[in-house]
């Protein structure tokens, strides 16, 4: 494969290497130890090894998913970090004409930050972010950080996000699409007295309840996500743990108070469900992730999403933060 055919695929280390001395626009995802490894270029990076290939769901720390921006489209690119003091300013510093690509850390005070303020950043909703939340192989749990890269200057963070602002050239506007075949089941109402990662106490149907005893009270499956609906959008927040000990439950992004949520309805055959949701794109997908739980809950080794590739993460950026959802951005003629 020469570097002109990089576009979104697996590819080795060489051949990321060739790819970024060759001066192409690069999202990389990857082992930290692969990404270590690259040179000085215009690219981006973070930590996974979980990835939807062409050829299906995938888990390695040998290969690097590499995503090329089209240079046709671009007129401009800037590549920065932020901290939890300077991420308010995210879409404030976005570009009017084009698009950013966000990958920020897991676990880090800026993904709490991120998650539980990003809707109320100025800006927000106005001008396109996308990206994901950066994450690790789930037996090094507790040993590793995941981190993100800066490739302009090859270093790495755990605790910083790091975009990439993109203008794009005169007559092309970005676009971001979200699937989730998640829906609101028919069970109860569950509202939260506070906003958080975590929840002891909850009202169920109006009512005051320890949530882990009524979790496990109806031996919920917890591969279904809590489900809350924005008008129309369905926005999912993951179970992480049920503490029996000290009755609470963690969840991977945050409930808020105020928000009326119900249990995920089942869902049979994810594959098919998800492909019957995928929508016809014309122009092809410029970036997309897709969310690690759909890959162990579903069972998508070996399975391909047709049409969407890219890294299966511990988050998902539309705008805000979302769980157990693929998100897709296209840069299309306005």
């Amino acid at each position: 494969m020469s570097t002109s055919d990089i576009h979104s695929k697996m590819i080795t280390v060489d051949q990321a290497k060739a790819a970024i001395e060759a001066g192409k626009v690069l999202w990389l995802s990857g082992d930290e130890e692969l990404l270590k490894q690259l040179p000085k270029g215009r690219w981006v990076g973070g930590s996974i090894p979980y990835f939807m290939s062409a050829d299906g769901g995938k888990t390695t720390r040998d290969m690097i998913y590499a995503a090329e921006l089209d240079p046709s489209v671009a007129r401009r690119i800037q590549v920065k970090f932020y901290n939890t003091a300077t991420i308010q300013n995210i879409a404030k510093d976005a570009p009017d004409d084009g698009f950013t690509i966000l990958l920020i850390p897991a676990f880090s005070d800026l993904h709490l930050d991120y998650a539980h303020n990003a809707p109320e950043y100025e800006d927000m909703f106005i001008k396109p972010i996308a990206g994901w939340v950066t994450g690790l192989h789930l037996d090094d749990l507790g040993s590793v950080k995941p981190v993100v890269f800066n490739g302009g200057t090859c270093e790495s963070s755990s605790d910083k996000a790091i975009a990439m602002h993109v203008t794009l050239a005169p007559g092309k506007v970005a676009n971001i699409g979200i699937v989730n075949i998640a829906k609101q089941g028919d069970g109860d109402v569950i509202e939260f007295p506070d906003t958080g990662f975590s929840a002891t106490n909850c009202l169920i149907n109006g009512v005051e309840q320890n949530f882990a005893d009524y979790l496990l009270g109806i031996n919920v499956d917890t591969k279904l996500p809590l489900v809350a609906d924005y008008s129309g959008a369905m926005i999912n927040v993951s179970f992480q743990e049920i503490d029996e000990d000290k009755k609470t439950v963690s969840f991977y992004a945050p409930v808020f108070s105020g928000v009326e949520y119900k249990l995920s309805a089942p869902v049979d055959d994810y594959v098919s469900s998800f492909q019957s949701s995928l929508p016809s794109l014309n122009n092809g997908v410029t970036f997309s992730c897709n969310c690690v739980l759909n890959y162990l809950h579903s069972e998508l080794e070996g399975k391909t999403t047709q049409g969407m590739t890219g890294p299966m993460t511990f988050g998902e950026i539309a705008y805000q933060l979302l769980n157990q959802t693929l998100v897709y951005l296209t840069v299309e003629d306005a």
